[in-house]
């Protein structure tokens, strides 16, 4: 007879469980119980239905990629990995590789469905998003009254931007009059014209939790909202239809409350910042000014403000100078030019030709050019250089 040790007998149940190809790719549907979340990161927990209980185990790697919500006892959960023996204990369990809330497939589905519609007809398009005010007067947070986020958002605001005015507009953030309220809040905001800007969130929950942030009806009333709206829903990895549509989207519920407004300790520092800047510059510019002023008092003209009387006539003595020298210059060469015409005018004068023996005849019609022009006895006049002649033609 052989005889086996423990360990070999849960190191062969380990190996049935692993050579048995059905139980390493598996879908089991159950409601978690006896959750818990280890200090390492690893999630335990069980799924039990009417018949039977299933121990599971959801490792930190896993769960980074794998968990999507924040898992809680008595939630109905479908749950994909497989199924092995741990030699240690002698246990068997399931190995999680993803989890999911019952019927989140359908959710996504219609999701997925609302969020291409929407898209199409461009109300997620950043032209149509809303600056967000630098410095808000009122805030609207239109949120649960009582939830863990609404104290969050308060605390935040209270304590980066006190000036600003906070107003609560209760209405519920789950189930299935969520939505209409939420969009109701909205829209009378922004009739009344409460809030410079609104604030539209909750905390984190699973897909069915958050599904009224993915109603179209609220997501066109966001849309059409006048006033700058920020969604804060959920936790990081949460992404709805108001997220999308919503004119800035924020991870957290305190998220959105850093995003809705600035530090006012930055803005302190800044101030000290520009004072400091401001009182150099004025410094600086009153030494400037004493230094010009010190200097002017020093200048001749303001000791003896003949001075520039006086400078001023030096300058008109020699401008005058100059003026009188341009003039005479200028008549010199007129002068000289004249002379110059008048000779060549003098060279081509019919008196200068006469002053060298010529004369000019001047018979009844005329100065007389050649001698058929005249007959005999015929009076003439001939002009010489100086003076004239009364002849007869013979």
């Amino acid at each position: 007879m052989k005889v086996y040790t423990v360990s070999q007998v849960n190191q062969h149940i380990k190996g049935l469980f692993d050579a048995d190809e059905a139980l390493q790719a598996i879908f089991v549907r159950g409601e978690i119980s006896n959750y818990k979340m280890a200090y390492s990161g690893h999630h335990y927990f069980s799924l039990k239905d009417e018949g039977g209980v299933l121990k599971c185990a959801l490792f930190k790697g896993r769960a980074v990629t794998g968990l999507r919500f924040k898992p809680a006892n008595g939630m109905k959960v479908v749950a994909y990995g497989y199924v092995g023996a741990y030699p240690q204990n002698g246990e068997y369990q399931l190995y999680v590789d993803a989890l999911k809330p019952e019927g989140a497939g359908d959710l996504q589905a219609a999701f997925e469905e609302l969020k291409a519609k929407l898209a199409d007809q461009g109300l997620f398009a950043p032209e149509h998003k809303k600056p967000i005010p630098a410095f808000p007067g009122r805030i609207a947070l239109v949120t649960s009254p009582t939830g863990a986020a609404v104290r969050d958002m308060i605390r935040v605001l209270g304590a980066r931007w006190p000036m600003a005015e906070v107003c609560v507009v209760p209405c519920l953030v789950q189930g299935s009059e969520a939505a209409g309220q939420i969009a109701a809040a909205i829209r009378w905001v922004n009739e009344k014209h409460l809030a410079d800007l609104i604030i539209t969130g909750r905390g984190g929950g699973s897909m069915e939790d958050l599904w009224c942030f993915n109603d179209e009806v609220l997501a066109r009333t966001i849309y059409a909202s006048d006033i700058p709206v920020i969604s804060a829903v959920g936790h990081e990895p949460d992404v709805t239809i108001a997220d999308y549509v919503a004119d800035l989207r924020a991870a957290t519920p305190s998220n959105g409350a850093e995003l809705a407004v600035p530090d006012q300790n930055d803005q302190y520092a800044l101030l000290h910042h520009l004072g400091q800047r401001m009182a150099k510059a004025v410094d600086r510019q009153v030494r400037e000014a004493r230094s010009a002023l010190t200097h002017a008092g020093r200048s001749r003209m303001l000791q003896n403000p003949m001075t520039w009387v006086d400078d001023r006539r030096m300058v008109l003595d020699h401008q005058r100078e100059r003026l009188a020298h341009a003039l005479a210059g200028a008549l010199g060469a007129d002068r000289e030019q004249f002379a110059r015409l008048a000779a060549s005018l003098d060279a081509l004068s019919p008196l200068k030709v006469l002053s060298r023996g010529y004369a000019v005849a001047r018979g009844p019609h005329g100065v007389m050019k050649s001698v058929r022009d005249a007959e005999s006895g015929d009076k003439l006049k001939l002009k010489l250089s100086d003076g004239e002649l009364s002849c007869t033609v013979d």
